[in-house]
């Protein structure tokens, strides 16, 4: 069982070994929807399914409000976060995964070519359906094709239709009352995954309101990426979070970025460095910004200290 990360040679080799296995591709492109089921098109793995952010791995897609996103949804459609990215329920996400032919008896394998930034999600919350063999393909696909791996074109031939059953959660979602209610507590710490200049507050391209949650720490997701496009090694991102939390508790930690996107890179990378599975605020800054109510903090609020 894969559970962090595979190779792209250790995919190689369970491809060969006939164990049940699914590949995911979710490339994605934020402000162009549709473009990475196009990259897709153009190549994907053998027999890989598209997960699309928006429309499979998210509740309907939020739309903004006089107060950030707002979304609408009753009954069996009811969303289990709130923000850009709603997440869809578990039992909505199992109806998704029966469609597409995935099981409980198989390995999840899920990909993208944006340094695992979309990925992640689908990782995350096949956990959090209680799934825990699943992993995210080191490297992505750039990684496959370097290694020799075969690339198909087009769409590929649907699977039958199977049964997919949620579990017990292995993964922490974490609601934005419950960061409210624990905001400067010393047994949580929230850790934001987005860009130093949207931290900050001095740049927002996609929410309505600039700025972070106040105590925030801010740990950009792509810093967990080393120059050859794959997770750094455990020891050097153990070493980076100890530094970042400067002593706190690693299981108090709070992952949050836009829309609980790009925070499950820092999630992935705690796990690997040994440090726990953490909690996700999966509705992030774009539902936290959208309570008038809460609190704001901008500027180089020394979060980091």
């Amino acid at each position: 069982m894969y559970t962090t990360l595979i190779s792209a040679e250790q995919l190689q080799a369970l491809a060969r070994s006939g164990q049940p296995c699914r590949v995911f591709d979710c490339s994605f492109e934020l402000m162009q929807p549709q473009a990475g089921r196009q990259l897709y098109l153009e190549g994907h793995i053998p027999g890989a399914v598209y997960a699309h952010l928006d429309t499979d791995l998210s509740a309907r897609h939020g739309v903004p409000g006089a107060h950030g996103v707002l979304t609408v949804h009753s009954g069996a459609d009811q969303p289990a976060s709130g923000g850009r990215h709603p997440l869809p329920n578990r039992e909505k996400f199992a109806t998704w995964l029966s469609s597409v032919g995935f099981s409980n008896d198989m390995q999840a394998v899920v990909y993208d070519r944006n340094g695992a930034n979309y990925c992640g999600r689908l990782w995350w919350m096949l956990k959090w359906a209680g799934h825990e063999a699943v992993a995210v393909l080191d490297g992505g696909l750039q990684a496959w094709q370097a290694a020799g791996g075969a690339v198909n074109r087009g769409e590929e031939p649907s699977h039958f239709q199977s049964i997919f059953f949620p579990g017990p959660e292995k993964a922490r979602l974490v609601d934005g009352k419950t960061v409210a209610d624990h905001l400067g507590q010393p047994g949580q710490t929230l850790v934001d995954a987005r860009a130093p200049a949207r931290f900050r507050g001095e740049v927002e391209p996609l929410d309505p309101v600039a700025g972070h949650i106040p105590g925030a720490l801010n740990r950009p997701f792509g810093d967990n990426i080393g120059p050859d496009g794959r997770f750094k090694p455990a020891e050097q991102l153990r070493a980076e979070f100890e530094a970042l939390l400067a002593g706190r508790d690693p299981a108090g930690v709070v992952h949050h970025c836009g829309s609980g996107v790009s925070a499950v890179p820092n999630l992935l990378a705690m796990e690997i460095a040994g440090l726990g599975r953490t909690g996700l605020y999966a509705g992030s800054w774009s539902d936290w910004c959208s309570d008038p109510g809460h609190p704001v903090a901008r500027g180089a609020e020394a979060a980091n200290k």
